[in-house]
């Protein structure tokens, strides 16, 4: 490493909830420990269109993930200003940068990263790296097709988490070439480099050694055994059936308790004319532009606690988690439910890990390529209540050690995730 190398991490920044915004925290801090690597943030100011009814903000967490380190950063992008996408890539392109990683999520922020990409193209000699969070949108439609051929075609480089999702890069080019790698090697030149690296630990969160897991049970009315679900409420995640499962085993034991923490995805505004009016033009929007009537905006799984007698049994969290109290319900935890109907790389899966929680999961997407049956894990063998519950008892019966979950997540550091990047350079090497 003879000179430093300038790397620009474009994403959400630590204002934002979720996964995206940790994510993308995570690696910024990660390459920020390497002596010859100066860092930049620089996040979205509003990252979809003004008409989605929702809160995306981080307004109760006390604690900057950003403390301590020497990261810049700058909120710019505006999706519901035009002008800041070309705004944003003459600043990135300012700063000089050798790298430029751009976190892909979701198809409908293709128009404006398309343009900035575009752009910045033009006017640096950067490598693009466009990170992979998924290539096909979960709610598949043409219009999302259009959005991620225009936002990703640019690409220097992808990272993918999972072969499915190098598989679907392969789909909406087939007859671009790629050359997969795992390492981080780009290869002659003569194919687009493709890096597949699994989702790392999220370490930005880290177990308190004071914490009184027995007291924290206790104060709550919690059993020995503790199930948890965290993160967003969103449909496609299946607390719905992880509730009826946890009722099935509950009516076997007297020894489990649920967590439930994380908000309801589309009940974060405040009530009023303005949610409300928000709330019908995005219906009207998906109609037309996703030819889908179907909504999750009244998807409410929390209602089974109640109507199945679960509300001795259930720690029920409904809201945002602040950084600061996110250890609380891990340590409390002995295994983590990720019962989805469908499944990108999931960051509640690497948070499990970071803590030693093992997952009960579905055998769907990602998650026969990351959990390894009784290791750091259980997968259920087919996605009914009976078998979910099946594996939730598996669990109580066999548990898995935290130290098999820690062998396992040595494989999943940010350190060689952030080797694997910094082996590319752009036209600039290093």
């Amino acid at each position: 490493m003879g000179k430093q190398k300038t790397v620009v991490c474009f994403g959400a920044g630590p204002a934002f909830k979720g996964g995206m915004s940790n994510y993308n925290t995570s690696l910024a801090k990660s390459l920020d420990t390497f002596d010859d690597v100066k860092v930049h943030v620089v996040s979205w100011l509003h990252q979809y269109p003004s008409i989605i009814p929702r809160e995306f903000k981080d307004k109760v967490s006390k604690l900057n993930l950003l403390d301590g380190s020497d990261i810049s950063i700058k909120y710019l992008l505006n999706y519901n200003n035009p002008l800041s996408w070309t705004q944003t890539a003459k600043y990135i392109a300012s700063l000089k940068p050798d790298q430029v990683i751009i976190q892909w999520s979701i198809a409908i922020q293709g128009l404006p990263l398309g343009q900035m990409i575009s752009k910045l193209k033009k006017i640096s000699d950067c490598e693009v790296i466009l990170d992979m969070h998924f290539v096909i949108q979960k709610e598949r439609s043409k219009i999302d097709e259009i959005l991620t051929k225009r936002g990703i075609r640019q690409a220097d480089t992808f990272i993918v988490h999972a072969l499915d999702t190098y598989r679907e890069l392969q789909q909406v080019y087939p007859g671009r070439k790629f050359h997969l790698t795992e390492d981080g090697e780009r290869g002659d030149g003569s194919a687009t480099p493709v890096i597949k690296l699994f989702h790392p630990i999220y370490d930005l969160y880290q177990p308190d050694p004071a914490f009184d897991v027995g007291a924290f049970k206790k104060a709550h009315g919690l059993k020995e055994n503790v199930f948890l679900f965290f993160g967003f409420i969103r449909k496609y995640k299946g607390l719905h059936k992880a509730i009826e499962a946890f009722k099935l085993v509950a009516d076997q034991r007297d020894d489990v308790s649920f967590m439930i923490c994380g908000e309801l995805f589309w009940n974060t505004l405040p009530d009023g004319f303005v949610a409300k009016a928000k709330s019908a033009v995005f219906g009207l929007a998906k109609k037309i532009f996703l030819n889908s009537s179907e909504s999750e905006q009244e998807y409410n799984p929390l209602n089974l606690v109640s109507e199945l007698g679960l509300e001795d049994k259930t720690m029920v969290v409904s809201e945002f988690i602040p950084n600061e109290d996110v250890n609380k319900y891990f340590q409390a935890a002995d295994s983590v439910v990720l019962f989805y109907s469908r499944a990108t790389p999931s960051g509640i899966e690497s948070l499990s890990y970071n803590f030693s929680v093992p997952i009960l999961a579905t055998r769907v997407g990602h998650f026969p390529e990351t959990i390894q049956e009784g290791k750091n894990g259980y997968m259920v063998k087919e996605n009914t209540v009976a078998e979910m519950a099946a594996t939730m008892i598996r669990s109580l019966e066999d548990p898995i050690p935290p130290a098999n979950v820690d062998a396992f997540k040595v494989n999943l550091s940010w350190e060689r995730y952030s080797q694997a990047i910094l082996r590319g350079g752009g036209v600039r090497g290093w």
